[in-house]
């Protein structure tokens, strides 16, 4: 009744929700991985997905954890209070860290109700600007119903009708300049309803939206979210890709997708799509093979160094891992990391928690 779960950290997410749902409650967090992902791995990775914009961050629905430091010490933070204030909270150490500090082997997570009404809409959007007034609109006009806002580029698109079976774009044939996904949820069928047609209506008669459709049942919801879901899985059926995770303003969000599309010209194919509702952006370049050093050197460093010239962060979401452990000065000062360093001495001083992740080699 408390809607507190305590769990290993090798559970799956989408079976940890299938267990939530007899009991009336869900897990506040929703990947498209959530069929293989485990519990313990988003946690350390602080893992996003699309239910953010709603119930926030790992760190913020982590009520405890139990963590194996380098030394082999059981860490016991399982803790269910949703308040304690007695000295420094260590488990936000470990949320987010990829394991570089300690093992993740339990998790204590704060569970939200699993509301009865959920509405999904397909809406087409005919410049960024409009994305952007839109889920301001959609802020005022939904409230609290609001859970999702997710957004695509017609190249999002194009490819995921072209590289899955069975997927089709929702609204007419030719392609608008950029799609967004809009679900609700909440505890009132009509009321809900009656807030999103108020919404739409609105966001028609204001120029904001140029088509849309809402979903009708289940299977038709469904169909949305596999659009918008399967474009990481249609992204690696078209060829090689770079993927970026970033995050920026929303204001700033798309500006980095025209620049790199500008700066490759036809020698690449370069998409863009995220959970515009809280400024995360899966940058996507598409390319013949990996074997084209002369794309890779007009990608990188530039994505890095205007990220961190228009104050984004190059990991929104995905973490640093190896690949991007050397490029952290990109979004953390050179004080910030050597702190960093400290901390991961101290508690891990021979160096075998995850090594070679996160940090600079130094």
């Amino acid at each position: 009744t408390s809607g507190i779960l305590v769990c290993e950290a090798g559970c799956i997410l989408e079976n940890l929700d299938s267990f939530l749902e007899n009991e009336g409650f869900m897990m506040p967090l929703d990947l498209g991985a959530k069929g293989s992902c485990q519990i313990g791995g988003n946690v350390s990775t602080n893992a996003g997905g699309i239910r953010l914009l709603r119930y926030g961050s790992l760190h913020g629905n982590v009520l405890g954890l139990e963590v194996v430091l380098a030394n082999g010490t059981v860490l016991d933070m399982l803790g269910t209070l949703r308040k304690d204030n007695t000295g420094y909270s260590l488990k936000h150490l470990f949320i987010g860290s990829e394991g570089s500090l300690g093992i993740i082997t339990k998790v204590s997570i704060l569970t939200p109700s699993r509301l009865s009404a959920t509405n999904v809409a397909f809406l087409a959007c005919e410049d960024y600007l409009n994305c952007q007034r839109l889920l301001l609109e959609a802020k005022r006009t939904l409230g609290e119903i609001l859970s999702a806002f997710e957004f695509l580029d017609n190249h999002s698109m194009d490819m995921v009708s072209t590289h899955l079976e069975g997927v089709r774009n929702p609204l007419s044939s030719s392609l608008h300049n950029f799609y967004v996904l809009i679900e609700t949820t909440g505890s009132n069928e009509s009321s809900d309803k009656e807030k999103l047609d108020t919404f739409l209506m609105q966001s028609m008669e204001g120029g904001l939206i140029s088509d849309g459709v809402v979903a009708q049942d289940i299977n038709q919801a469904s169909s949305f979210w596999r659009i918008r879901e399967g474009i990481a899985e249609a992204s690696m059926k078209a060829g090689a890709v770079y993927k970026y995770d970033l995050s920026f303003p929303v204001k700033m969000l798309y500006k980095i997708v025209e620049e790199i599309r500008q700066r490759l010209g036809n020698s690449a194919k370069v998409i863009g799509y995220g959970h515009l509702g809280d400024g995360n952006l899966h940058l996507n370049i598409l390319t013949d093979s990996y074997d084209n050093n002369d794309i890779l050197s007009k990608i990188e460093p530039f994505v890095y160094e205007w990220t961190s010239e228009h104050h984004g962060s190059i990991s929104a979401e995905h973490g640093l891992g190896m690949m991007k452990a050397d490029k952290i000065h990109y979004s953390k000062s050179a004080e910030t990391v050597r702190l960093m360093v400290c901390l991961k001495n101290m508690m891990d001083p021979n160096g075998i928690m995850n090594p070679y992740k996160v940090l600079p080699s130094f």
